[in-house]
Parts: C-alpha cells; sequence; structure tokens
C-alpha cells in the first residue's frame, strides 16, 4: 500500500509523464522502470533503471517540467524526495558544487532537447542565478592562482612579535601567511586559507610556511644564539588528521639545523572537539620536542571536561577579552582563565594587546607573554632579524 513516504507501482503504472510539475524526486528501492522520451511522436527509450537509482531528480533542481515519462517495467516500491530535502541541502552546498551541477544539469537538458528534436532547448545561463554562478567561478579562478602564488613563492609569511612581558623583550613571534594578489591586491587570509581549508591545497600551504617558518628560526639562532625566539604555527584541521604531520615538522626543522624547541603548534579551540587526534597530536608534539598552545580559548568551543585532559604548554588568551578589560566581568573572566591556565602548568600569552593600560592589567593578572599592535605589527623576516641583531648588540 502507497503513502506519502513509500510508493509502490504495478508493471505498466506510470510514475509521471512528459510535460508533468516536478513536485517530487524518488528513489527507487527495488523493481526495474523505464524512463522515455517522445521525438517526432514516437517514444524513444532513455533508459531503465533499477534499485539504487535517484528518478525525476533534474526537474525538480531547476524547476522544470518533466521531458520524460517514467513507467514502471514490473513491481516497484519507491521512496518519494520531497523537493525542500535538495533545496535544504543545495542551499548550503560549496557555490563551486553548485555550478558543476548546474552546468551538468544544463547539459543534460540540451542533449535530451537535441533528441527529442525540440527546436529551442533550454537556455544554460537560466540554471543557476548569475551572481551565484560568478561567486563560483571567482572561486575556481582562486584556486588556481593560489596554487600559483605557491609554485611562485608569491605568499608572504609575516612574523608578529610575542613579547616576554617580565623580561620585556621579544620572546617569539606568530607566523601569519599573507596573499598579495597581483590583480585584486592583499586577499583576505579569511578568504585563502578558508578556501586553502576547504580542499588539499592547505597541505602544500602549510608545508610552504613550514619551511618559511625553519628558515627563520635557523637566522635567528645565528642572531641571538642566548636567547633565540620561537615561531608559532596554526595547525589547520586537515594537518590535525595527518598521521605523520609532528614528524615531517620535526624532518623540515633538522634539515635547517633548528632546534624543535624554538617551534610552537597553535590549536584552535574549536579543533579540541577532535579530542582523540589532538590529544596524539599533543603527545606526538612534545616527544619531539616541540610545543603546543591552545588558541583563542573561550570563544565558543570551551569545554573543561576535557580541557584538563590536555597537556597544552600554552593558552593564548583571545582578543575579544583583552579588548573588554575595563568591563569588570570580562576582567573576572580573564583573571579566571589565567588563574586555570597555570594551575595547569601553563604560560599565557594575551591576543590583541594594544595600549599601555590593557599590558599594565595583564601584568597583574600575572600574563607571561603579550601579542598586539602595542607590541608589533605583523613584519617579515628581513625586519625581524633586523630588529633581533639591534636588541643583541645593545645588550651585549
Amino acid at each position: 500500500m502507497s503513502s506519502a513516504y513509500r510508493l509502490k507501482l504495478a508493471p505498466g503504472d506510470v510514475l509521471f509523464r512528459e510535460g508533468d510539475a516536478p513536485t517530487t524526486a524518488f528513489l527507487i528501492e527495488s523493481g526495474c522502470l523505464r524512463v522515455s522520451a517522445l521525438r517526432e511522436g514516437e517514444a524513444v527509450v532513455l533508459g531503465d533503471l533499477g534499485a539504487g537509482a535517484l528518478l525525476g531528480e533534474m526537474a525538480v533542481l531547476d524547476d522544470a517540467p518533466r521531458t520524460a515519462t517514467a513507467t514502471a517495467l514490473s513491481h516497484c516500491v519507491l521512496t518519494p524526495v520531497d523537493r525542500m530535502q535538495f533545496a535544504e541541502r543545495l542551499e548550503s552546498a560549496d557555490p563551486v558544487v553548485r555550478a558543476l551541477l548546474f552546468s551538468q544539469l544544463a547539459r543534460y537538458r540540451s542533449t535530451l532537447a537535441t533528441l527529442s528534436g525540440n527546436a529551442t532547448p533550454p537556455s544554460p545561463e537560466n540554471t543557476l542565478p548569475s551572481a551565484e554562478a560568478e561567486e563560483a567561478h571567482d572561486k575556481i579562478r582562486l584556486e588556481n592562482q593560489l596554487r600559483e602564488a605557491l609554485e611562485l613563492h608569491a605568499l608572504d609569511v609575516l612574523l608578529q612579535p610575542i613579547q616576554d612581558i617580565a623580561a620585556t623583550r621579544i620572546a617569539g613571534y606568530e607566523a601569519l601567511t599573507r596573499w598579495n594578489h597581483p590583480q585584486r591586491g592583499p586577499v583576505s587570509p579569511a578568504e585563502f586559507i578558508a578556501l586553502a581549508e576547504e580542499t588539499s591545497l592547505i597541505v602544500p600551504v602549510g608545508e610552504y610556511v613550514l619551511d618559511e617558518v625553519c628558515a627563520a628560526l635557523q637566522r635567528f639562532a645565528t642572531l641571538a644564539p642566548a636567547h633565540p625566539p620561537f615561531i608559532a604555527l596554526n595547525v589547520s584541521g586537515r594537518q590535525l588528521q595527518d598521521d605523520g604531520f609532528v614528524d615531517r615538522v620535526l624532518a623540515r626543522a633538522h634539515a635547517h639545523g633548528v632546534d624543535p624547541r624554538q617551534i610552537k603548534l597553535e590549536i584552535t579551540e574549536s579543533l579540541v572537539l577532535d579530542f582523540e587526534r589532538v590529544s596524539t597530536l599533543i603527545e606526538h608534539a612534545h616527544r619531539a620536542g616541540l610545543r603546543v598552545a591552545l588558541d583563542d580559548f573561550g570563544t565558543g568551543y570551551s569545554n573543561l571536561g576535557h580541557l584538563h585532559r590536555f597537556v597544552f604548554d600554552t593558552v593564548k588568551i583571545d582578543q575579544g577579552f583583552v579588548r573588554q578589560l575595563d568591563d569588570p566581568r570580562c576582567h573576572a573572566v580573564v583573571r579566571a582563565i589565567a588563574g586555570m591556565a597555570r594551575a595547569l602548568g601553563c604560560d599565557i600569552v594575551a591576543e590583541g594587546v594594544e595600549t599601555r593600560e590593557q599590558l599594565a592589567q595583564l601584568t597583574a593578572l600575572d600574563c607571561d607573554y603579550a601579542q598586539g599592535y602595542l607590541v608589533g605589527r605583523p613584519q617579515k623576516v628581513d625586519d625581524a632579524c633586523a630588529a633581533l641583531a639591534a636588541e643583541a648588540a645593545r645588550t651585549g
């Protein structure tokens, strides 16, 4: 017996006819249906579909009348798929995936129109809104241009200073990747890093940055052998999933003659939800001599039930808290974070420090390090080396 969620057909039953409205698609659970279209008044068989096939989805996707007729060849059981089930998934789909889908749909319609003897096939440009199509095309172009930038060594790795508050000296840096596009100008890291994360590109981008960092650390060791600064690297979600990531970091460090203790891996708080992966990475990193920091702490994914089980070396207080230190309630939150980090044996880095008042408050809260425009803006490696050489000369 058929229902809204399960449809049964007998041999010869017509599921839908050419020209019908596209209200529903169907998943064939069992049986076989024949799809045919009229050409010059005669039915032309387009194919026979069996269990596991999706049927009628094309018309639902582009909201066009049915271009074929589906007839049961045997007893069939089908699961209806409502239009909204497609619409919700398409709405959240990547623009590139949507563009590819609608491009294929346009070709299918054109081929079917030709097969059916229709002199005016559907217009392909009407299958995807122009704004969406342009967004998808831009994304495809940008991905290829990012690949080219990697090959041409056109990405800049800048270093933002991190100050040892008590010693009033630069103790390390955070590596930040920037891209000055030859036509578009500066591309937001939020855009191209997110694009790289969506694809396998984040792996070569990460390797690129790691090479630049190791080369910089090699220079630091020569300029300040007594107190060589560390450099912190951000770990992406894909790198976290890579079992060989720590080994590759260690291999690059050894190839450059760099002490692994000068490299710090930063894991954003959102990634610690993958408890097993993060725990394994920290364990491997510590065995290799690498340090690990928890970045953006307190920004929405805090899980105190797991935090005590992660052996982080550093907790970074997000700049959103630092900017609101004058608010007594926010000040209390930062004090609690600092106390908790200290109790767990972690040192503390405060991000986004822009005023001397903020630095004074953080000093009073016993924070170890400060990072932000008050300490220094992101700078080229050559500039960081020049400042390090000047500091070494001044202190003897």
